[in-house]
Parts: C-alpha cells; structure tokens; sequence
C-alpha cells in the first residue's frame, strides 16, 4: 500500500480542516512561507476549504480571530510569521485570556537548528506567550503536527476558553511524514469540565430557597457554555432580579422582566446599589472583577455568596463564598433549579424601580433625548438601536464609546457582542468587527469608535476594502481621547495631559479606501443618516461630530464603595 506522504505544511492544513476550521486570519512571512504555500491549493479550486482574509497588521489578525469566535462559538484562527509578526499578536492572546475567547495562534519560527542563535526574526515565542495563554507549544518535527493541532483546538475550546499558541519551526513544515489523523479529546492533568458536586448544589439551593433579596450576577460563562436557556429556567423559578457584567450583557435579553440592568463602574444605579442590600448573591460564570466591586473590603458583606464557575482559581480569589459550585453552569444551574422552590420576590423586585427612575431622569433621558447642544454619544447609540434588527451585533472599541455603546444598545440574541473587556484594549473594534462579519455573516454588525481607537488599527480599513465586509463604523469623534479627558477633569483637577487629539480628514480616507461614508453635526439629520448607513450594501462610515466634554455616568469613582456611585459630576 502506498503512504500518503506529504510536509509538515500540508499535515497543518488536513489538521485544520479536522477541527473544522473555514476561516484564517492571516499576514505571511519569511518564516511561515511553506505553510502559505500549501495554503494556496486549500483557499481555491477544488481542494477549497478555507478562506483566508489578508490582514493589514498581525494585531488585527488576533483581533479578527476573537470577533469570529465571539459571535460564532467557534475557534477563532491567526497565521503569521516569526519575530515582529507574532509578537504583533500579543496584545490580542492577552485579550484573549483575559476575557476568555478561544483563538488558535500559528506562527512560524526558525529552524531548530537554528534556535538560541539570535537568527533572523527569531523570538522566543512560547517563552513569552506562556503567561498570556491557556497552552503555548513549539512543534519541531512534522510528525507531530497532527497532535498538536488537535490538542491546541481543544484545550482553546474546552473549559474555559482561551487562547493557544503554536510556534511552527520551519524545518517541521517542510519535512515530509506518513499522514496519520489525531484526536485529542482528554488530556490527564487537564480536568476541563469539573464533576458537579451534589452536596454543593444541595447547599446553594437551601440558601436560595430561603432567601428574602437574593440577585444574581450574570457574566459571560453563560454566554460561553451556551446556557441561556438554563439560566432563564432559573432566574424565572425563584424569581430572583440579575444584573449582568459588561460581556454578559446578552446572556440576558434586555427586556426580559428580571433583568435590572448592567453592573460595574459605569453600570445600572440600582443593581449597583442593591449589591449591598442583598441577601444572597449569585454570582454565574463572572470573575468579580474590581470594575464590578469597586472596594473589595466593603463589598457585598451583609450577603451570603454563592458562587456557579467552571474555573476553580476564580473560587475565592476576590470575594470569599459561602456555596462554590464548581462546573460547567450549562449542568450546574439546571441541577440548582431542579431542587428550587417556585418564589415571589415581587417587593423585592419593585425596590430597584424608584432607584431605576433616578437615573432615567438624571442620567438615561438626558444622554439619549437631549433637548439642544451638540450631538451625545448615548443619543447616537440609542438611534443606531432602534433602527437595527434584533439579532444585530455591537462591537465597540476601549473607552467612552465603549461605556456609551454597551449601556444604550440593545441585547435580544446570544452571542451579540464584541468589546475588550479585561484587558481594555484600544484598537480592537475595527479588526473584531472584521471577524464578526465572518463568523455571523447573516447578522448586521455596528462597530462604534471612538477617535482614538479608531486611528489604532485604521489600517484594517485595507482588510474591510478589500473582503467588503459589510462592518458599519460609527465613529464617535470628540477630537479626545475621552475617558482620559473625563477622568483627567474628575480626579486630577482638569489638567488635560496630551489627551486632545489633531485628528485626520476621515472623509478623506474613507475616499481612499472607497468605503461610503457621512458626517453628521447636527441630531436633525442622525436618524436619515442612520437609515441610509444601514441601507447601504457593505462596509460604510458614519462619522458624529460629538461633544467634547461629553461625560459617562453613572459612575463608580476607583477604590470606592459599589453605593458610592455618582449620578451628576
């Protein structure tokens, strides 16, 4: 019998195809160049399988592979060269990790022979990426390609999503093997999915069962584990009112009755308020992180704190619980909810309203309904909302765009955003964006930016040229970096320390790139220039002209106490 013999190279790409990969990010190099080479036959003809979307800079390509697995469930992937082209990547394993996506990293490397000699665009990759990744591993022979590119695909997507990165030295691409298939689906010292602990499950539902104000926190472990459907079984039994963090926002449908709203710095008043008169708190696939807490030493300690994650080190790490249910919440919250009483919680439910109202009128109307002045970020958000679909996807880039957008849109399907969340990373909207309308090519995509944000990937604008992706881009323009202006004007007496920006003529790049794009100054014309962005077939730029000085609120001020929260500067 003849052996099927084929390179390291060629090994990659029927592994990939194994994993069910359809979509690569990538930027090629000298050193990944046997890899792009086989990939030519696999992105045309009839060997067809992948599509591969040129990026303009390998952060965009990391980027791009966390939007498509956001929106999509699946494994988002990035190919690109050694040295400078991977450490290029960095900043987006670091999102990654940080906010739990599960991203495939391909790099190509040095020969081993070639290895600690300081060669040409050498780096220690699995060195540096150790820190910043779920599993970081340098293949150096061809025969063991196969394994692990499955092993990578799942331990990036089982558990705890994250991202993995393979460093491919470029001897291994280039050897010839006898092709063999690999499955890797259990790897001994990697438990992904814990064992539900019975008397846990038992404990948790004796306390919510007996409980006078219990609120949930929803976070994206929901999102993540698809548990959707379970969490509203739950919160609907027991009757219990859930806030959701900034990337459990559509966990929950924004008009479901026991939502009560965003938590964190710049959340909801009263579900940020009602954290400290709680008497259960619930805290689902969330990390508390310190933008959700504020002070840890005062925090939530009248409650007793039941905490559902997959993840055992997030157990105790920053608020110590009284019931750890350690599990995939798909399997722990049904198995909670099976032991739960039917509950009325109607009073307690109602107490968040007069809380709710205070912010409408101070803060809600006023940012999405303002009377005259200069056009606001929340009016913008809040027009592109009513105007698009239900299962439309928000992507926003870092900073006050990111606050506006997240408070105002709204969520009605899973799966319906993309921000940076742990790591805060500007530049991240436009090439996420970009993966999001690969993953959800039937969804609208709306990506707002800010004008800081916006010039640190507007080289991606290359990318969305040349695939049309059909990404609508609000930029928010206040010719600031804003949520450095605003904290600069509330804590540090409003000495503007290289905040104000000298921007470019957008219209002129968006020429350019032949991207459609208008400006709109005055709130007259925003709901026309609304409708004829979303009309339009392909990418588009809408530009607003916003008030400099323009302020998110509510807000928590750093360090402080959760019912601390500021309405008004």
């Amino acid at each position: 019998m003849l052996k099927d013999r084929i390179t390291g190279a060629k090994a990659l790409m029927r592994a990939l195809q194994a994993e069910g990969v359809k979509t690569i990010f990538g930027y090629p190099g000298g050193a990944i160049m046997p890899v792009y080479d086989a990939l030519f036959d696999y992105t045309r003809g009839e060997k067809k399988c992948f599509d591969h979307i040129l990026v303009r800079h390998e952060q965009g390509a990391a980027h791009a592979a966390e939007g498509y697995a956001r929106v999509s469930g699946e494994v988002g992937v990035a190919l690109v060269t050694s040295g400078p082209g991977v450490t290029n990547t960095l900043t987006g394993i670091a999102d990654a990790m940080m906010d739990s996506t599960p991203i495939v990293v391909i790099a190509g490397q040095v020969a081993i022979s070639a290895l600690g000699t300081d060669a040409f665009q050498e780096v220690d990759l699995v060195g540096v990426s150790q820190p910043i990744s779920k599993w970081s591993y340098q293949i150096r022979h061809a025969e063991d390609v196969a394994w692990a590119v499955s092993r990578a695909f799942y331990i990036a997507r089982s558990g705890r999503p994250g991202p993995v990165v393979l460093d491919f030295a470029r001897n291994a691409q280039v050897e010839e093997i006898d092709w063999e298939p690999c499955k890797v689906d259990f790897i001994r010292s990697y438990v992904a999915y814990p064992q539900l602990n019975n008397d846990a499950v038992r404990a948790a539902a004796e306390i919510i069962n007996n409980a006078k104000k219990p609120l949930a926190l929803v976070g994206q472990g929901v999102e993540l584990g698809n548990a959707q459907e379970e969490l509203k079984a739950f919160l609907e039994k027991a009757d219990i009112p859930a806030g959701r963090t900034m990337l459990g926002l559509s966990a929950l449908p924004s008009n479901h009755p026991l939502n009560v709203g965003m938590l964190g710095m710049h959340g909801n008043y009263a579900v940020n308020l009602k954290e400290q008169e709680c008497d259960v708190l619930i805290a689902i696939g969330m990390r508390f992180s310190d933008r959700v807490t504020g002070n840890l030493k005062t925090y939530a300690k009248q409650a007793k704190v039941i905490h559902l994650d997959i993840d055992k080190s997030e157990i105790d790490k920053n608020v110590k619980t009284d019931v750890a249910v350690v599990a995939d919440c798909k399997v722990s919250l049904p198995a909670i909810t099976e032991l739960l009483q039917a509950n009325n919680h109607q009073e307690w439910r109602d107490s968040f309203k007069t809380l709710d109202e205070k912010e409408r009128t101070k803060v809600i109307e006023p940012a999405i309904h303002p009377q005259n002045g200069p056009l606001l970020m929340g009016e913008v958000v809040n027009a592109v909302a009513e105007q698009t679909p239900d299962d439309a996807i928000l992507v926003t880039d870092v900073g006050q765009n990111q606050l506006f957008a997240t408070r105002y849109f709204k969520y009605h399907h899973k799966r319906s955003l993309c921000t940076s969340g742990g790591l805060g990373t500007m530049g991240y909207g436009m090439p996420a964006a970009i993966g999001a309308t690969f993953g959800a090519p039937q969804r609208q995509v709306c990506c707002f930016m800010g004008d800081g944000g916006f010039q640190m990937c507007i080289e991606e604008l290359g990318t969305i040229m040349e695939q049309q992706a059909p990404v609508k881009m609000i930029l928010m323009n206040n010719h600031y970096l804003g949520n450095v202006r605003q904290w600069q004007d509330m804590f540090w007496q409003r000495r503007k320390s290289f905040t104000k920006m000298l921007n470019p003529n957008y219209e002129l790049i968006a020429q350019g790139y032949g991207i459609p794009y208008q400006a709109v100054t005055d709130r007259k014309d925003l709901g026309a220039a609304i409708e004829k962005m979303l009309a339009t077939t392909g990418p588009y730029i809408l530009e607003c002209a916003i008030m400099e000085d323009d302020d998110v609120l509510p807000m928590t001020p750093p360090g402080m106490n959760v019912n601390d929260m500021m309405l008004e500067v």
